[in-house]
């Protein structure tokens, strides 16, 4: 049986420029398309041709570097730099230039609030296409790792700890010192423990310095590589990371806005997340959904239900099935005197807050001594009598704990998974971004905006084809 083999050396006519190698179809070329028909003046880039000296990369060549580098997982400067030199997808979407790592790593880390408007300009777009249609959003968060390692995390009792051992080390190193003085050992050994004794106390004065910033500024921990960043506790384990925050239209499963916070749960986000996404599409969100890590019903408050219809799922149930004629359903509430008011028409005064759960407590004091439903409505003969408890927020916890127990409501959660986990699975698996590369909260911001950003460009490319989205950005 004959093989089909190669040869290096076989002279071909090749074709005259690079733009013949790049078919029509390739989805580079979609890439190509989005970041043409970004703003990038109102997103923050600099373009100023007339600057004198040394001639700096076109920021849109580089932003395009970005934009496809991130979306094919080739987020690291050097890859980037290889990519632009062998490449040939690479190689069409810059024209040819060839930036180095450092160039690419300065461009990224000088343009971090630039490059958080990508995932905005990005839904902008999507809006034109009426691809967003801003009626229901979907709320979702997921831990990602920050670019430092949990032992930088230190608390009170960490630094603690390592200030009473560098004491020991300090102490014997001084010892040390002075047997080598004593016995008129080499020079360099002397020199050697001098220069590790200054490396400890350097060291010292550094964690003396994290334990001040811990007291003063009440923080449970600090990581001395990302000082914004804070301990996530996941499935996978403890580290240090972010909270990355996406907001989907359920339009076409399209990414509205992202966000990133430093908190290690979602309890207060709800309110921000729809905020944020609202400003996006220029209106309020007819309908919100998210899962019961958002039921923070202080948060919630703030979300005008007369405009967006919100759909979370309560994490403590307080609708419960009536348990009898005088269970907490029984009693009426009052909110101009804040009294409760029994079947038998007593008042429920208001006796104080608990402290452990921050619930209200209601008695109705000695005269459940004399009613004639003694013994069933309660038993407490006390000065407290029958007692009622009230959370924050418990009308507004009932009533979107009885709009979620509607059946247009469980249709609408039902859809939650499919659109808002499918962009976490992307970026985490097949982008290989479960990690983030630049720093603090900015630069978290403006990677996970990248990535989203990305997600959104893929799923146009799905939606319409490489040449119908072209044509269509160009049209």
């Amino acid at each position: 049986m004959a093989y089909r083999s190669g040869d290096r050396s076989q002279q071909t006519l090749l074709p005259p420029s690079v733009e013949d190698y790049v078919s029509s179809d390739a989805p580079v070329r979609a890439y190509d398309a989005m970041v043409e028909a970004m703003d990038l003046a109102a997103m923050g880039f600099i373009l100023d041709r007339s600057k004198v000296g040394n001639p700096q990369y076109d920021p849109k060549a580089m932003l395009k570097l970005l934009v496809y580098g991130y979306s094919y997982g080739i987020r690291s400067s050097r890859k980037l730099e290889r990519e632009c030199h062998y490449n040939l997808s690479f190689i069409w979407l810059v024209g040819g230039l060839k930036p180095d790592h450092k160039t690419i790593a300065e461009f990224r880390r000088n343009n971090k609030p630039a490059l958080q408007q990508v995932i905005k300009q990005t839904a902008r777009i999507c809006i034109d296409l009426d691809l967003i249609d801003g009626n229901v959003l979907f709320i979702d968060g997921t831990r990602i790792r920050a670019n430092a390692t949990i032992d930088n995390s230190l608390t009170v009792e960490k630094c603690n700890d390592r200030l009473a051992g560098l004491d020991k080390r300090i102490a014997q190193l001084l010892l040390d010192c002075e047997a080598v003085d004593a016995t008129e050992s080499e020079q360099s050994s002397l020199v050697h423990l001098q220069e590790k004794l200054s490396d400890s106390k350097t060291l010292k004065s550094h964690i003396e310095g994290v334990l001040c910033r811990l007291k003063e500024e009440k923080r449970v921990s600090l990581n001395t590589t990302d000082e914004e960043c804070v301990r996530m506790h996941s499935r996978q384990g403890t580290c240090a990371g972010y909270n990355g925050q996406i907001a989907v239209d359920g339009a076409q499963g399209l990414i509205a806005n992202s966000d990133v916070v430093a908190e290690n749960n979602d309890m207060g986000q709800f309110a921000t997340q729809l905020h944020q996404a609202n400003a996006v599409v220029d209106k309020p969100y007819k309908a919100a959904c998210a899962d019961a890590g958002y039921a923070s019903y202080a948060t919630l408050s703030q979300v005008d239900l007369k405009e967006t219809d919100v759909i979370v799922p309560p994490q403590n149930e307080i609708l419960k099935e009536p348990s009898g004629p005088f269970d907490k359903w029984s009693f009426k509430y009052d909110a101009d005197k804040d009294v409760y008011i029994c079947p038998e028409g007593h008042e429920l005064k208001f006796h104080g807050i608990n402290t452990r759960d921050n619930h209200r407590k209601y008695y109705a004091g000695k005269v459940c001594q004399t009613c004639r439903h003694m013994g069933t409505c309660t038993r407490h003969r006390g000065y407290e009598g029958r007692s009622v408890r009230r959370c924050d927020n418990e009308q507004l916890h009932a009533d979107l704990e009885r709009r979620y127990a509607q059946a247009d409501a469980k249709k609408i959660f039902a859809r939650r998974k499919e659109l808002v986990e499918h962009p976490f699975g992307h970026i985490k698996r097949n982008l290989n971004a479960g990690y983030l590369l630049l720093r603090g909260l900015t630069g978290a911001r403006a990677e996970m905006s990248l990535l989203a950003g990305c997600f959104n460009i893929r799923r146009l490319i799905t939606l319409l084809g490489v040449q119908g989205l072209a044509a269509r950005l160009q049209g």
